[in-house]
């Protein structure tokens, strides 16, 4: 199975090769491949003590990021090594500055782990959530480094659990220690044979909850907002828009403000959206000069100031949940211990399912029940709150998963 496997990923680098002249962000994963090794050999020396996290994306680098920021607070002199696997992390994360190199990660070949490791020759290597490189692991295993899985999730239809699954079992038993999200992951990995694991919770939950400790002032959202109740519509697509856009339209108090943060924020798209709301609409863009008070929408045409923006809110509209990959981040806006709306594709995010138990986010598929939720939470105010408390108290009930991890890396 190892033979066919390492001829696999010799065909895999041969195929993206091609597929790389016609697809952009194929191209950015082989190019930026090719500048690997020579980033890491020009930031590391033998003498070097190195931490080193693997993320397949950016999703796994938030999990992962507090373990990081914490390591690197408490053992300044040691190297941080940071890998991505897709361009979608690395592209938005190169730059990232709690971690002294951080690059892509080589095509899983005997070849390439052997020359990453003894570039890098971590004292211990981490993986986030997933990604299991049988070919890389079995080096980490022969050279004997602490290996690590944290905000690990598992699914008991995973090859790992099924009688054909013997070679990416194997794998698993590289690891030194498991550290999953839930009781259901650790009764899998218990149920083939690996004790060591704890369920200790995701480590998201404290990296959103650092966010309200950090200052969160922008002073134009302040004034658009003039202690108004505001609604902060985050990562929308076409079809969240048309529901809200008609609530803003047709039902909305004059006393209610809308902050929209599209997910895609090409001009056009835009464009049409602003001309789509007939109230006053400010964009961000052209905010400048402006008495930002007049106006009862305010649309977000830039990216990286979501999270600050929720800080404002009392209540959350989070898009994302009439596509196919589902509903977006809504531990952001739960962890400022707000209401969240959502469309009705949220099955695959268990978080999402919990909060919707606990009665702290509602899923609506049509745009009257979205136009009677909203009017409800802006009349009865105790609804309001009650919802607010759920949702920070889910995420404050959910922390603590770093303090474990970090306690095992000492």
């Amino acid at each position: 199975m190892h033979f066919l496997y390492n001829i696999l990923i010799f065909k895999a680098s041969l195929i993206l090769k091609v597929l790389a002249l016609f697809n952009k962000k194929i191209k950015l994963f082989v190019e930026g491949r090719k500048q690997t090794f020579s980033l890491l050999k020009n930031n590391i020396s033998p003498s070097d003590i190195i931490i080193w996290m693997h993320c397949a994306s950016l999703g796994e680098f938030e999990q992962g990021r507090p373990i990081l920021e914490k390591i690197k607070e408490k053992h300044p002199t040691k190297k941080l090594v940071l890998t991505f696997f897709s361009p979608s992390g690395y592209e938005i994360r190169k730059n990232y500055n709690g971690a002294d190199v951080v690059c892509y990660l080589p095509l899983d070949s005997k070849k390439n782990s052997k020359i990453f490791l003894d570039i890098v020759h971590p004292e211990t290597a981490i993986f986030v959530k997933y990604e299991f490189w049988p070919n890389l692991l079995k080096e980490l295993k022969t050279r004997n480094i602490n290996t690590i899985l944290i905000s690990g999730i598992f699914r008991e239809n995973q090859a790992f659990f099924k009688w054909y699954g013997g070679f990416m079992r194997k794998a698993l038993q590289t690891f030194s220690y498991f550290f999953v999200q839930d009781k259901l992951s650790e009764n899998l990995l218990k149920g083939i044979h690996l004790n060591n694991v704890i369920a200790c919770g995701d480590t998201r939950f404290d990296r959103v909850y650092e966010i309200t400790k950090q200052d969160n002032t922008l002073d134009f959202i302040s004034e658009f907002k003039n202690n108004n109740y505001t609604l902060v519509a985050g990562s929308t697509w076409k079809d969240d828009e048309e529901f809200l856009v008609d609530y803003i339209n047709n039902k909305a108090s004059e006393q209610e403000k809308f902050i929209i943060a599209p997910h895609n924020i090409n001009s056009k798209d835009i464009e049409e959206l602003k001309n789509s709301i007939s109230k006053k609409v400010v964009l961000f863009s052209e905010k400048e000069g402006k008495n930002l008070q007049e106006y009862q929408v305010f649309i977000i045409d830039t990216i990286g100031i979501l999270t600050k923006v929720y800080s404002y809110a009392n209540i959350a509209y989070v898009g994302g949940g009439y596509t196919k990959s589902g509903v977006h981040n809504v531990l952001e806006p739960a962890t400022f211990g707000l209401p969240i709306i959502i469309g009705p594709n949220y099955s695959k995010f268990i978080e999402v399912k919990e909060l919707v138990a606990k009665e702290a986010c509602f899923s609506i598929n049509n745009s009257q029940k979205l136009s009677v939720l909203l009017n409800s939470f802006f009349i009865e105010k105790n609804k309001r709150l009650e919802a607010s408390s759920k949702a920070l108290e889910y995420v404050i009930d959910k922390t603590g998963a770093s303090v474990k991890i970090l306690n095992y890396l000492k």
